[in-house]
């Protein structure tokens, strides 16, 4: 798993769904406005979330903080799942279940990611500024 062109297709596409998730959140989209009013938690949560996405994108391009990136990304995508699985159910006004299976896509890439740099984790551990 060191091959750096599957390492950064890996990165691409946790950033690629992460980002493309934030129009939804950041214009009010319909369905995004239905899932958080659903867990309660409308417009703080979706507006929050799309900041914490759009962050953990920032950083997992950057090599020297892809590490850090792809914990709060794994984060907020099992946060996603877990809210799927007890709340919303896996299919979210008839969308085919793909929020979830893109939920599943962001989350294992980023264990990738993290299972990649976890030399790197005392590191991590030892905040520096």
């Amino acid at each position: 798993m060191k091959n750096p062109l599957f390492i950064w297709i890996i990165k691409l596409v946790a950033v690629v769904i992460l980002l493309q998730t934030l129009y939804f959140k950041f214009t009010g989209a319909e369905e995004s406005v239905y899932i958080f009013s659903t867990l309660g938690i409308e417009p703080f949560g979706r507006i929050g979330s799309g900041v914490v996405e759009l962050i953990a994108s920032i950083l997992i391009l950057i090599p020297r903080t892809t590490l850090l990136g792809a914990i709060i990304g794994a984060g907020t995508m099992a946060g996603a799942l877990l809210s799927h699985l007890l709340i919303l159910g896996i299919e979210v006004k008839n969308d085919g279940g793909t929020l979830f299976i893109l939920a599943i896509i962001t989350f294992l890439c980023c264990l990738v990611l993290i299972y990649n740099q976890k030399e790197r984790i005392p590191e991590l551990l030892k905040f520096r500024i």
